[in-house]
This record gives structure tokens, C-alpha cells and sequence, in this order.
């Protein structure tokens, strides 16, 4: 995810920690957890931890249409933080046998002993995908445990191609969007252009920034109702 690094220090925002300049992760208190990521100690602090634990793609095997490749991040006794099980999804036509997977690696985490909030599909809907994802998104509601929260991501440019009427059937899908200010291991050059759309959204929402990268907050996101804080991409240094 991408990274220009800045040295402007500036004032703490909103109480979640957002400095002008570059992303420090010890101002943070949620991150994402991607595997080959060693430990940082802010892992120590966090209230909410995005944890990867595997990828959904299409099968070249006839008899296996979709499979699920396990990328799951091993966590230490991390009971403090609330825990989302994140998903990279490259396609929306699942089998029960991938329900059946994530049910099971929620219960797994649960039993021991870490407080679940749910599961996050990490999924570059494009725009003429976006009904299809909205159908997916309702039955993977209607199957996951109502004790569960869901949560999606988006990039910068989706709350710009998304008109009302989804917004409206989204909320009653999913608890929170993440949407990400980086591509790759870096900070998108433009995303400044791009927030004014982004706090027009009309559901809670929380920014995505990469560990490193550059992140000035505008002044209007602090009030903003929907706003819901950040969550840091953590990388090797």
C-alpha cells in the first residue's frame, strides 16, 4: 500500500490518533494483520485488529469451482483486542463448502478465548459488478450468525460510483466500509481530491491508511456523523 513520506507533525484528531504527515503506527489503535507482517508492538495496544486469514478465488478444476487458499495469520493471546477476520475475495460465486470454512474458523477463534466482532471481505467491486456484489453481500448477511458483524472494504473512487439507492440497501448489509487511501504498500497521490466524496457517504465508515504512507486529515472529517476512525495497513520496515 503506498508511502510518501512527510515529516509535518501535527495535532490529534477526533481522539483516534491521526497525524498530518506520516502514518505512525503507535498513534493508532486498529491495524491490519497480513501474513509474512512481523510483530510491532502497536499490536500490543490496538482495540481492533483486521487479521487476514485467507483468499477466495476462482478453481481451474472442473469439479472444484471456487477454492479457498488458507493465508491465516497465527495471533499470540491478543484477548484485549476486538478481532475481524478478513478476506481477500477475487470472486462472488461461493459454495456452502467457503461458508462452511469461515463459519468454522469463527467458532475456532472464539473458542479460544479471543472477543470475535466478525468477518471482512476485501473485494475490488467495480462498477458493473456492484449489483452483483450488493446480491452477494445480502445472502452473505442472511448466512452469517447474527452475533457477527460485516465488514467491507472499498477503494478511494467507490463512494463515487455508488448512488443512494445502494447506499440505502448497504446499510441494512454491512456495519462499516472501510475505505482505503493506499494501493499496494503505498499512499494514493490524489487522495485528497478523492475525501470530499468519501464523507458524503451515508454509513459508517472508517478510513484505511498504510503504515508509513502520508496522511493529512481535512478538517471536516472530525464532524462528520458516519466517520468511525482508522485502520492502519502494518508492513515490514
Amino acid at each position: 500500500m503506498r508511502h510518501a513520506r512527510g515529516l509535518c507533525l501535527g495535532l490529534l484528531l477526533w481522539g483516534h490518533g491521526a497525524l498530518a504527515g506520516t502514518v505512525d503506527a503507535a498513534q493508532y489503535d486498529a491495524f491490519w494483520v497480513w501474513a509474512g507482517v512481523r510483530p510491532q508492538a502497536a499490536v500490543r495496544e490496538a482495540r481492533n485488529l483486521y487479521v487476514l486469514q485467507g483468499q477466495i478465488e476462482a478453481s481451474p478444476e472442473d469439479d472444484v469451482p471456487v477454492r479457498f487458499l488458507a493465508q491465516g495469520v497465527a495471533m499470540p493471546a491478543l484477548h484485549h483486542a476486538d478481532i475481524w477476520l478478513v478476506y481477500r475475495v477475487h470472486t462472488l460465486r461461493w459454495t456452502p463448502r467457503i461458508d462452511s470454512i469461515l463459519l468454522a474458523q469463527l467458532g475456532r477463534w472464539r473458542a479460544g478465548g479471543h472477543t470475535i466482532t466478525g468477518i471482512q471481505i476485501d473485494f475490488d467491486a467495480r462498477t458493473h459488478h456492484l449489483e452483483d456484489y450488493l446480491a452477494f453481500l445480502q445472502r452473505l448477511r442472511e448466512r452469517l450468525p447474527a452475533d457477527y458483524r460485516l465488514s467491507i472494504t472499498g477503494l478511494m473512487d467507490w463512494s463515487s460510483r455508488i448512488d443512494v439507492d445502494q447506499i440505502n440497501r448497504l446499510r441494512g448489509m454491512v456495519d462499516e466500509v472501510v475505505i482505503q487511501t493506499y494501493q499496494g504498500r503505498h499512499t494514493i497521490r490524489d487522495y485528497r481530491a478523492y475525501l470530499p466524496r468519501v464523507s458524503r457517504l451515508q454509513l459508517p465508515y472508517k478510513i484505511g491508511l498504510v503504515q508509513g504512507g502520508e496522511w493529512e486529515a481535512p478538517s471536516y472529517l472530525a464532524g462528520n456523523p458516519w466517520f468511525r476512525g482508522y485502520v492502519v495497513f502494518l508492513q515490514n520496515r
